[in-house]
């Protein structure tokens, strides 16, 4: 990945984020990596703990960004967040969801959609 492709992500996470506090979410954690996963954002929605995946295309072209949410990728979000809830024992005694978040155009102001409970662990 290059550093301008790094950039206009962390812009887009950066606005998702701001988007989701707007709309009653509070950040937890961001950018948690791990050897088979990564996790964006990491917010609560009430009692309930989110995982958060965002995905940014420039265009909504080719299926947009949603389309990029494989079964292979949805696999690596769910060992992840398995990987950040046995690091975090409190948390780990939450219900949990995984959301996704599409972000369009302008990565700094992008357009957003936010498709909640984008898929399940189970």
């Amino acid at each position: 990945m290059t550093a301008e492709h790094l950039k206009t992500g962390q812009a887009a996470e950066q606005a998702a984020c701001r988007w989701l506090e707007t709309h009653g979410l509070r950040l937890i954690a961001r950018n948690q990596r791990w050897r088979d996963g990564e996790l964006d954002l990491v917010m609560r929605d009430g009692d309930i703990l989110v995982f958060v995946e965002v995905r940014y295309r420039a265009s909504n072209h080719y299926g947009g960004a949603a389309a990029s949410i494989t079964y292979g990728k949805q696999q690596r979000l769910i060992r992840a967040a398995g990987h950040f809830l046995a690091t975090h024992p409190k948390l780990a005694q939450l219900p949990c969801r995984f959301d996704v978040i599409t972000a369009c155009g302008d990565p700094t102001a992008p357009q957003i959609d936010w498709l909640r409970n984008a898929f399940s662990a189970y």
